[in-house]
């Protein structure tokens, strides 16, 4: 049984041009020809093709291809291993290079179109998207959420600036409280908590003194927003818990 070229392009994929090419480099040449010279492939032809794409698949090429399956020393499974280190190269700068697309994705998600010159200079060393993943996975969906990116998408540089400074300032005046030894549960805390209660709502959303109490929550059980306002003062993540479920009292 016997194949013309064209037949054996159907069967394997590939185009008639290249098995033409594999005739003339000598890596695949026909068993036979028709009476009118054109190329006969058998079923010994088929299997050969057939470990051609499977090293073309790999990556080898073709002059590897040809001492493989030609060369009597040749040993395919050193080959075989140094391609696979290759690949395990190649996969592992894929990842990576997957990651900061994600990564990109995620900032323009959040709308965060700042450029890394800018993002440095308006945050620094804090990263604006470390929160995106989780606050996605917390409130991806909800009215709060949606409104949040609605909002942000608004914001450019001069925005992101007058938040950073704003959230600078209560820090500063929130750990001056704090070394004033001012308790959690005072008139001057619960009157921070609400100015940071106010702020979210006027940058994000309508942050309701129900959803104050649970964000208080979460900036002590949560390792990331724990780290941002700890970096503040020690301390700071609980004070400001404590103050935000005194001022929800206070004003219930």
């Amino acid at each position: 049984m016997s194949y013309s070229v064209g037949q054996v392009a159907v069967f394997a994929g590939v185009t008639v041009r290249t098995l033409h090419h594999y005739d003339e480099i000598a890596l695949l040449s026909p068993s036979s020809r028709s009476h009118a010279g054109h190329r006969r492939y058998d079923d010994a032809d088929l299997d050969r093709l057939q470990q051609i794409l499977f090293y073309r698949e790999l990556g080898f090429p073709l002059d590897e291809v040809a001492a493989l399956l030609d060369d009597p020393d040749a040993d395919p499974q050193e080959h075989l291993r140094r391609r696979h280190e290759l690949l395990s190269a190649r996969i592992a700068e894929l990842r990576k290079m997957a990651e900061a697309v994600e990564h990109a994705m995620e900032a323009k998600k959040m709308g965060i179109n700042l450029t890394p010159e800018e993002k440095f200079e308006v945050f620094g060393d804090k990263d604006p998207e470390r929160y995106g993943e989780e606050a996605e996975r917390r409130w991806g969906g909800t009215e709060g959420y949606d409104e949040t990116r609605r909002r942000v998408a608004r914001y450019g540089k001069a925005d992101w600036k007058r938040m950073r400074d704003e959230v600078a300032d209560w820090g500063a005046r929130y750990e001056a409280l704090m070394a004033a030894g001012e308790p959690a549960t005072g008139e001057r805390a619960a009157d921070m908590a609400e100015e940071h209660r106010r702020h979210i709502t006027m940058w994000f959303y309508d942050c309701t003194r129900e959803i104050h109490r649970g964000l208080g929550d979460l900036y002590v059980s949560d390792e990331r927003f724990r780290e941002f306002y700890e970096s503040m003062r020690q301390g700071l993540a609980e004070h400001l818990r404590e103050a935000i479920h005194a001022n929800a009292d206070r004003r219930a």
